[in-house]
């Protein structure tokens, strides 16, 4: 409490105070309130000292929250009295180091319009300059080396300040008062453009680059996070060299347009899916595309939904008003590689295939793929959670008494480091199947202990033992290890991304995960709280024939259905008939057992229905046939599947008799687009029948949605509804991902509510 009459505060800010305008917001503050004083950053935060006028110190001290910068974070503001120093004058003050590290590091950041206009201005001294920033805008957590969040500590540093921006800098008057990566033509980064031997080219870069683009080449371009392959969107040839090249077969790539309207050119938008697009974020938003998008039809191969996004660096900018149509914006890698981010070795990485690169000579710390999400009843429904988004903490209303490093899973990798009441899950890894993708892991790991101060006391990892996060977790010496069953994580991230503990019905829905049974998990309803759970019902478990090769041929798994329903008697299906030779053989292989382990996974259930409908028999990327089976689906079928519960087994015979049920209209001679749609209302509806036996039992009232298969909006939107129906409050993600990763989120809030030793402390 500041008391009337002259005083003098010290006041603490913490958040994401850094890197985000709050140290001129705070310097400005104080003139308006004609305080003294001093504002600087250390490893905490932010931390003021402030002299004046008692009602004046009480307004400035709600305003260091109620009007602090668009970008930044406020989470707490603490005061306390000291002695006046009568001293005149508000400074800025040389950052503190050495103390325990609290402080948070913003994301990065789209251009904001104000640079914007700075780069289209023929009269600014930024005109045309592709690394224009500011206070509000513009690399952060990329070139972030260290905390305190100062120049010294960022990538900037190989760039001294020219006289013009060294001005800006330490004016505080101007919008660029200690912008960390503030730069300009004389004294900044510079792009550089060379064909695929090396050879610079001659002219502007930029302008060479589009020519290049409008004439079909691919690009490598150095982004914010990492090397992106760019090419025209609407040129068949260009993309379909892409696909062969990159060894991408059919899975979407991502497309840039460069306004709002020329997305509304590509896809359907709502307003939810315009604040997504057009925020400070800037993630792929997978929206419905139009019937006659100006794409290519090899950028997202049968599929009615296109990535879309909208330039985010003045370099994007640049590219595509001057090219004038959509591009595809790409990872720089080959299919399960890490995003390319370093000079010295994108040109052999990309060297089959980019026929040129545009560098620059920014070093990228940390690489940082796009994030993608999907829009779900007004609210963002995230699906990779990358730049943009990390690494802001996923706060929690409970503390992290020891400091918890959590591993993750196999699948769509991320890792969490946390303590006290944070959690910092990482960005994008992607799939943990090889060296370099695991040396992405652990070097990822060590930056955010050492750039958050995480000593890890206890390290929670998956039950599987082949998964390189486990194996690598197990390697960790002088920690206290804490295994997590997969499904499990799965219910306590969406708990903690509500911000709730349990218990609650968990609905655990995706492709494959260990149980600890030693039996593959994948369909599960269970009653869980962040210690632990029962598993209450399943989906009844089904061989794989082949095991993992079941994965990559879904028609195995409609053998394995088919065979269960109908034995030696399956009728004369088109997949029968396709797979006619091998029939028998793989009949043979699921009965016996051999390399055919069970599974109650929903989305080999997805698998099977896909290829009987004949959509998938053979996928190029995970989820590839449940997605043809969502895309299928028609929009106006209302019907669903009457499938009741077994007795005390819910879910069991769900997913046998909804395939029983497919082949039934299927012989009938029904649509399979409305099939499609039938057998997704079935499921749902099969859920909230489970969800309501298990109410009656427990008297359990809310649900939480998790698993990958909830990325599927046309399942998820059935299920929630169906439960808020029945007076169920449900619970599903809006800040980590459904799918695997957000399992790092789950596991570390589990490690640390089992060392509380009770779900309510």
């Amino acid at each position: 409490m500041v008391r009337p009459g002259p005083s003098r505060v010290r006041v603490r800010v913490e958040g994401i105070v850094q890197g985000v305008g709050f140290r001129p917001f705070v310097h400005a503050l104080a003139r308006e309130y004609d305080l003294a004083g001093f504002v600087g950053n250390d490893t905490g935060g932010v931390f003021v000292e402030v002299e004046g006028d008692g009602d004046h110190l009480s307004a400035f001290v709600t305003d260091l929250s109620q009007r602090a910068p668009t970008l930044a974070q406020v989470e707490r503001v603490t005061t306390e009295a000291v002695p006046r120093t009568g001293q005149p004058g508000f400074a800025i003050v040389t950052s503190v180091t050495g103390a325990a590290r609290e402080a948070l590091i913003s994301p990065d950041t789209a251009t904001c319009p104000d640079c914007l206009a700075d780069v289209a201005d023929p009269t600014d001294r930024r005109h045309g300059y592709p690394f224009t920033n500011c206070t509000n805008c513009g690399p952060r957590f990329t070139i972030v080396t260290d905390v305190p969040y100062d120049r010294r500590a960022t990538t900037m540093a190989d760039f001294p300040f020219c006289a013009d921006c060294a001005a800006e800098y330490t004016d505080p008057g101007d919008r660029r008062f200690h912008a960390e990566p503030v730069c300009c033509p004389a004294c900044g980064p510079a792009l550089r453009l060379v064909d695929a031997d090396g050879v610079p080219a001659v002219g502007d870069p930029v302008d060479v680059a589009v020519r290049w683009l409008r004439d079909g080449r691919i690009l490598a371009v150095k982004g914010l996070g990492g090397y992106h392959l760019a090419t025209r969107a609407d040129d068949e040839r260009a993309v379909s060299a892409l696909r062969a090249r990159k060894r991408r077969e059919e899975k979407p790539f991502a497309v840039m347009a460069a306004d709002l309207r020329a997305a509304r050119a590509l896809v359907h938008l709502t307003p939810a899916a315009v604040r997504v697009l057009t925020g400070a974020r800037r993630p792929v938003v997978l929206l419905p595309r139009r019937a006659h998008a100006p794409v290519a039809a090899s950028v997202a191969p049968d599929n009615r939904d296109l990535g879309v996004m909208l330039p985010y660096t003045p370099l994007h900018h640049l590219l595509i008003g001057r090219l004038g149509m959509p591009i595809v914006l790409t990872s720089g890698n080959t299919s399960d590689e890490p995003i390319a981010h370093r000079d010295d070795d994108v040109r052999q990485r990309l060297a089959r295939i980019a026929d040129a690169y545009l560098f620059h000579d920014r070093r990228i710390h940390v690489r940082t793929d796009d994030s993608v999400v999907r829009v779900f009843r007004g609210r963002e429904l995230p699906v990779r959670r990358s730049r943009g988004y990390v690494p802001a903490p996923v706060t929690v209303p409970w503390r992290f008494d020891r400091p918890v490093l959590a591993c993750g899973a196999a699948l769509k990798n991320t890792f969490c480091v946390a303590k006290g009441r944070r959690a910092f899950v990482s960005h994008h890894i992607g799939d943990l199947e090889n060296y370099e993708t695991l040396c992405a892991f652990t070097e990822g790991i060590e930056h955010f202990s050492r750039l958050f101060d995480v000593r890890p006391e206890i390290v929670a990892h998956d039950l599987h033992p082949e998964y390189l996060s486990t194996k690598y977790a197990l390697q960790r010496d002088d920690v206290e290890l804490v295994g997590v069953q997969h499904h499990h994580a799965h219910v306590a991230s969406c708990l903690a991304d509500n911000g709730e503990r349990g218990p609650v019905i968990g609905v655990a829905f995706d492709g494959l995960g260990f149980g600890p049974d030693g039996t593959l998990w994948g369909g599960e309803l269970l009653v869980a709280d962040l210690i632990g759970f029962e598993r209450v019902g399943h989906l009844g478990a089904i061989p794989m024939p082949g095991g993992v090769a079941a994965i990559r041929e879904p028609w195995r798994m409609a053998v394995a259905y088919l065979d269960e329903i109908y034995g030696d008697a399956v009728p004369d299906l088109e997949v029968l008939r396709r797979h006619e030779r091998r029939w028998p053989v793989m009949v043979a292989l699921a009965r016996s057992g051999t390399n055919s382990p069970r599974t109650s996974s929903a989305g080999r259930l997805f698998d099977a229905v896909s290829a009987i409908l004949g959509l998938r028999d053979r996928v190029t990327y995970e989820g590839q046939a449940a997605i043809a089976l969502e895309q299928l689906a028609h929009r106006d079928e209302r019907g669903g599947y009457r499938v009741e519960p077994a007795g005390t087994a819910p879910l069991a015979d769900v997913g046998r008799e909804l395939v029983r049920c497919v082949v039934d209209d299927l012989v009938s001679g029904v649509d399979p687009g409305r099939i499609a749609a039938r057998f997704h209302h079935g499921l749902a509806d099969a859920v909230v029948r489970a969800a309501e036996a298990v109410r009656e039992r427990t008297g359990l009232a809310s649900v939480a949605l998790s698993g990958g298969v909830f990325q599927n909006v046309l399942l998820l939107d059935r299920v929630v509804g169906g439960l808020e129906a029945e007076g169920f409050r449900v619970l599903v993600h809006s800040r980590v991902p459904p799918n695997d990763g957000g399992i790092s989120l789950g596991q570390a809030v589990v490690a640390a509510a089992r060392h509380r030793g009770t779900p309510s402390s």
